[in-house]
């Protein structure tokens, strides 16, 4: 299993200068970290604007700067380099790429005005456009891999229901954290059992990038409501899922607050593409 990946993501000097902020570097770390994890081989893709345009070069659009005929002709010779890749390895699970970048944007490129264009326009890059048939993910996504799974606990099906959750999340390449797992499934703790186990189901809220929430139910479970609510004010992303066919009104289906802090989705399969796995793998 592999990935084709922007080239800045292993060596951030191929950027142009001034760009890369801290948070960029974050990702790049991350991107590297989940796919260390789950054995996940990166090979980059070769870079046309350093090629083109040397190391040291200022930011600009591809109008600005790119759009010759001497350009194409190196994308035509580095888009044969990349098939021959594919030949060799096999189809990529998919594209990392850098939104914004002119050659390698995935869903946001700096592509330039023509009229009264904005320069900055949805699509992919130049380079990336030119495989339209493989996946592309921002890197900035594919860094937000820890994954909160909050949902009631208190009977045998709801933790085999969850622990089946967990596993489909692990399969497409989700690091989870499931309270059940960490000692959270008994009505027999002592006081200093309970208060460890909140810090620990805090930090692990604070350390999470997306917050997965079961909300069946005539109404959500209490516990599960409150991860919600907190992860929401941290600014965390907050995915629900409610496979309950019951609404509670004609426009909400169990609670206005929490849906309205939440992107709610009805299925595993409709979980799998809210979160953008790059495998999305549907049958636990």
């Amino acid at each position: 299993m592999y990935v084709l990946c922007s080239p800045c993501i292993l060596n951030p000097a191929l950027r142009a200068e001034g760009i890369t902020k801290p948070s960029d570097l974050e990702a790049f770390e991350r991107t590297k970290t989940r796919c260390d994890a789950f054995g996940i081989e990166m090979i980059p893709l070769p870079c046309p604007e350093t090629l083109f345009l040397g190391p040291d070069r200022p930011p600009g659009t591809f109008l600005e700067r790119l759009d010759t005929p001497a350009f194409f002709r190196l994308m035509d010779e580095l888009e044969a380099q990349v098939e021959k890749i594919i030949s060799k390895h096999g189809p990529p699970l998919c594209i990392i790429g850098v939104n914004s970048s002119p050659t390698c944007g995935v869903t946001s490129t700096w592509y330039g005005s023509r009229g009264n264009e904005l320069p900055k326009r949805k699509g992919r890059g130049v380079f990336l456009s030119r495989f339209p048939r493989i996946p592309a993910i921002d890197t900035l996504v594919f860094a937000q891999y820890r994954i909160y799974l909050a949902a009631p606990l208190f009977s045998e099906s709801e933790r085999f229901y969850n622990s089946r959750l967990a596993d489909l999340l692990r399969k497409n390449l989700f690091e989870v954290y499931l309270p059940q797992e960490t000692g959270d499934d008994s009505d027999t703790r002592k006081k200093d059992e309970q208060e460890n186990l909140f810090s620990a189901n805090k930090k692990a809220l604070e350390d999470a990038d997306i917050i997965v929430a079961v909300i069946d139910g005539a109404d959500a479970d209490s516990g599960t409501a409150w991860e919600m609510g907190y992860a929401f004010a941290l600014g965390k992303r907050v995915i629900a899922l409610r496979t309950d066919f019951r609404s509670v009104g004609i426009n909400e289906k169990v609670n206005l607050m929490l849906e309205q802090s939440a992107t709610v989705v009805n299925s595993s399969e409709a979980l799998i593409g809210a979160i953008q796995s790059p495998l999305k793998t549907c049958v636990p």
